[in-house]
């Protein structure tokens, strides 16, 4: 009976510790490409393999840590350059690697929220991440709406983005659908209009305008993690 007793005490012991290392990150997100995410199949077959090779992730975090390091009120935005269409998983088989990316990063996060703020960044994007050929600390300023579907992102010069609510004069072919799902994984997620977007950076070996395109997500993301289990 004692042996039960302290063989319980140690399970409750080890969930105990489980959960005080829990981690929870949540904020907003945004993303926006250069090839229509909101459209019909006649324009995505005329796109596919020839655009969305570029894209922009943006995530403003509102609260939580990544890595043991709190990150509330901290931004990172993502550049990414790959040699094929991002995230196409239709019939038709493209194959985007090898992908090179660019990580910005909040200028006002210390030495230690600024490696996890790439950590965290990497880890969203996954495969598409490929090789970060550069991290650039820089200006970030980031609102969303999502009623009114209206977001800016300006990440210093490097990169920017404006969105608009989409309407029913941006419907050419009358069916048009969301085609292509966000690149990370994240919650509520919405299509919207890009007036303007583009990365005027280095380290992807281009750079881009892409306005007036039926090709940017507003979302918002909720992750949860453990402390360090995933380094």
């Amino acid at each position: 009976m004692r042996a039960l007793c302290w063989t319980v005490l140690a399970a409750v012991a080890l969930l105990s510790h489980a959960v005080a290392t829990a981690e929870e990150i949540s904020g907003d997100y945004l993303e926006t490409r250069t090839c229509d995410v909101y459209t019909g199949p006649c324009f995505a077959n005329g796109q596919v393999g020839l655009t969305g090779r570029d894209a922009l992730l943006a995530w403003s975090i509102d609260r939580g840590s990544f890595n043991g390091v709190d990150l509330a009120g901290r931004q990172v935005v993502m550049a990414i350059r790959a040699s094929d269409t991002l995230g196409f998983g239709g019939g038709m088989v493209v194959r985007p690697d090898p992908i090179r990316s660019v990580v910005l990063v909040d200028q006002d996060a210390s030495p230690a929220q600024r490696d996890a703020l790439v950590a965290f960044a990497k880890s969203r994007a996954g495969q598409l991440a490929g090789e970060v050929t550069r991290v650039e600390s820089v200006a970030i300023d980031m609102t969303l709406d999502h009623i009114d579907m209206v977001a800016k992102l300006t990440a210093g010069k490097v990169a920017h983005i404006e969105t608009r609510k989409l309407g029913k004069g941006d419907c050419v072919c009358t069916n048009e659908m969301i085609f292509y799902p966000p690149l990370t994984d994240v919650d509520s997620y919405e299509p919207a209009y890009t007036v303007e977007a583009g990365y005027q950076g280095r380290g992807l070996g281009s750079r881009w305008q892409a306005p007036r395109t039926r090709s940017s997500f507003l979302a918002t993301f909720n992750v949860k993690t453990e402390e360090l289990a995933a380094r």
